[in-house]
């Protein structure tokens, strides 16, 4: 049985359910209450009382339980129409319909030979039949596309072998006895039509028009499906309490570059925050004991491809817990509010460690979707006499590692290859050996001449491969040539995929937890100095947390990734509660002001409990569930790539006289900068 789908009272059930309504099968549970005229059954009721029958009010929840051929999108089509002028929405007419009058509003798609306009709500599509021989013709005539109407007619089948099977509404039409136009719209830079192509830049310039696409609408309604089954989940199920926490903050030591927001006071600014990281962790001192948010984060970190300044994330945290109860929390708040037309996914998801996917992967997200493993093939080469290869292996950590690409001689061509080359030399400054395998099994590669027999058989044995494939070769430290070959089993991947080999199974959606990590990792800026791998509050793994005091590159960390198609969609981590604890990562390893985050550990030393959390990233899990290009297709008001608005222009100039309040001048830059 799967889990109650709404909250809704009889009243709306009725009017909104219609036809549909004998789809209800049963409620989950023992009684109903009344809120109002709302009444609410329970259990009790094992089919929809009639309408007007009475049902003994009672106070507990209950809950709706639909028969699964009522999908949720379904309900919201028929939901759509209640408080509203309209009868129904254009999408949910149907041949239960015909007969009834009905009264529809929306907007022109397109006219078709002055007989039929195909009209357009949030639902979709339905025709309209206008009488030839009426004043409904004369006002048709010349109505620009998008402009709004009402229409008032009847539903009727449309004539036998004149239905449309590519429209959900393609059985019948509304033979229209009333139009009425509401607004008529001016000439418009594009048309609303999912196969007419924008550029992106259009389609944000006006953003008004783009939501109205029939795709634009189906993926921010879903988005919204997805948030309140997520609260179902986490509030009714599992008494989670959902708290605002400020928007304007202050510094946070460490992570990304934030926004600043000038205050009235000389020199004192607040800062926009990353996260609610702190004031979550507050909140567990403050006895909430389990909190969530739907809480918008703001970096300012400049021109990344597909990244936002402000984005979404689903905001946990929970006091005395460990890591399997947090994932627990997770994959069964993902499954809950999972998307039916997506299928379903199953629970536990399976984990691998930070070494254990760095080793085979080369990175720690790792999509897992298809093979192509990082290889060690260094025992091939004990005995080479090629000079880099020898260098690698005899320097510390050193070693020699493969990629075996299935079919990559047949499918690859040369500019390919030489992109991969570039790609490594580029982004990592290091140099990728590609050998294609023959059908007798030598290779073609400036190193086959070097190689001996044994080597090259044992070579090949390693990497699996056979006739056809390649193999891609690096060598020197794990710890340089690992990222290497993840990145270039991605490429590979994209170079296939766009061959026509497939690789990647786009309606797949495989979870993996990645657990842990390093508590520091060496600084980009200086070697020599630590930085948090996650954020600075993340406990160590209790067995590790000796070596903070002798040895703090070695300590691990209980952070924890959740990853979904090679794509990070979650991070958390249980924290530290020890005050003391705290300030010697900040002060002695991380070398921060401890003066930042005072207040922060004053209340860890008053009495903090065991917590721990995690942050989903809202628009990216949509976003994968979408099969979308871009987040921003999951986005009411996405900014640019350059963070920009095109629809308002923002960023924009502020006055000198406006500045002077918050005690700011700005210097301009000089022409030749």
């Amino acid at each position: 049985m799967s889990p109650p789908v709404a909250y809704i009272g009889r009243s709306i059930l009725y009017r909104a359910l219609g036809s549909c309504a004998q789809l209800v099968r049963s409620f989950s549970v023992a009684r109903s209450f009344q809120i109002g005229k709302t009444v609410f059954f329970g259990k009790n009721c094992t089919c929809p009382p009639s309408p007007g029958e009475c049902c003994k009010p009672y106070t507990d929840h209950s809950f709706l339980d639909l028969d699964p051929r009522i999908s949720q999108s379904h309900l919201q089509q028929h939901l759509g129409s209640t408080f509203s002028l309209r009868s129904h929405s254009c999408g949910e007419l149907c041949p239960t319909h015909v007969g009834q009058e009905v009264t529809l509003y929306g907007w022109v798609q397109y006219v078709r030979q002055d007989l039929f306009v195909i009209m357009r709500d949030f639902s979709g599509l339905v025709q309209i039949l206008i009488p030839q021989d009426g004043a409904l013709r004369k006002t048709l005539f010349g109505l620009p596309l998008e402009s709004v109407i009402m229409v008032r007619g009847k539903v009727q089948l449309r004539p036998k072998g004149q239905e449309n099977k590519t429209m959900s509404t393609g059985e019948i039409e509304v033979s229209a006895n009333h139009l009425e136009v509401l607004n008529k719209s001016r000439k418009l830079p594009f048309e609303m039509k999912d196969f007419v192509k924008k550029s992106e830049a259009l389609r944000m310039q006006y953003r008004y028009l783009d939501l109205r696409s029939l795709q634009m609408q189906y993926n921010l309604r879903l988005r919204s499906r997805l948030v309140m089954k997520m609260r179902e989940y986490l509030c009714n199920l599992h008494g989670f309490v959902d708290v605002e926490t400020p928007t304007l903050f202050k510094r946070t030591p460490g992570g990304a570059k934030e926004f600043v927001v000038p205050s009235r006071e000389p020199g004192k600014f607040y800062s926009l925050p990353q996260s609610p990281q702190q004031f979550k962790q507050l909140l567990m001192v403050a006895g909430i004991d389990r909190y969530f948010q739907i809480a918008r984060c703001y970096r300012d970190e400049g021109s990344k491809p597909d990244r936002q300044p402000e984005f979404t994330q689903v905001d946990i945290e929970m006091s005395f817990v460990d890591q399997a109860g947090i994932q627990a929390l997770i994959e069964g708040l993902v499954q809950y509010s999972w998307p039916e037309e997506k299928g379903t996914i199953s629970t536990p998801f399976p984990s691998m460690t930070y070494e254990e996917a760095m080793k085979e992967y080369g990175v720690d997200k790792p999509d897992t979707r298809f093979a192509m493993k990082l290889i060690d093939v260094s025992k091939a080469f004990g005995d080479t006499e090629i000079q880099f290869l020898q260098d690698a292996l005899q320097q510390p950590g050193g070693c020699v590692l493969a990629i075996q690409v299935p079919d990559g001689a047949k499918h690859l061509k040369g500019k390919d290859l030489e992109a991969l080359q570039e790609t490594a030399k580029a982004q990592f400054q290091q140099e990728v050996s590609i050998l294609q395998v023959r059908p007798d099994g030598s290779l073609k590669s400036p190193l086959s001449k070097f190689l001996s027999d044994g080597a090259r058989l044992q070579l090949l044995q390693m990497a699996g491969t056979g006739a056809g494939d390649l193999i891609l070769l690096a060598a020197g430290t794990a710890h340089r040539v690992r990222p290497l070959l993840g990145k270039l089993r991605l490429q590979c991947a994209d170079l296939l995929e766009s061959r026509g080999v497939s690789l990647r199974d786009p309606s797949a959606f495989h979870f993996l937890w990645v657990v842990d990590f390093p508590l520091f990792l060496p600084s980009e800026d200086d070697p020599k100095q630590l930085e948090s791998a996650h954020h600075p509050f993340t406990a160590p793994v209790p067995e590790d947390t000796h070596l903070l005091y002798s040895d703090p590159y070695k300590v691990r960390g209980q952070h924890y990734d959740l990853v979904l198609n090679g794509c990070e969609i979650g991070g958390g981590s249980i924290r530290i509660h020890n005050a003391t604890e705290q300030c010697y990562i900040l002060k002695t390893i991380l070398k921060e002001d401890l003066s930042l985050l005072s207040h922060l550990l004053e209340a860890l030393d008053s009495g903090a409990p065991p917590h721990g959390g995690i942050a989903l990233g809202l628009d990216r899990l949509v976003s994968i569930i979408l099969g979308t290009s871009s987040i921003r297709d999951v986005i009411a008001f996405p900014k640019s790539f350059r963070g920009h608005d095109l629809m308002s222009r923002a960023p924009d100039i502020v006055a000198e006289e406006e500045l002077q309040r918050y005690h700011i001048k700005v210097t301009w830059p000089e022409a030749d900068e």
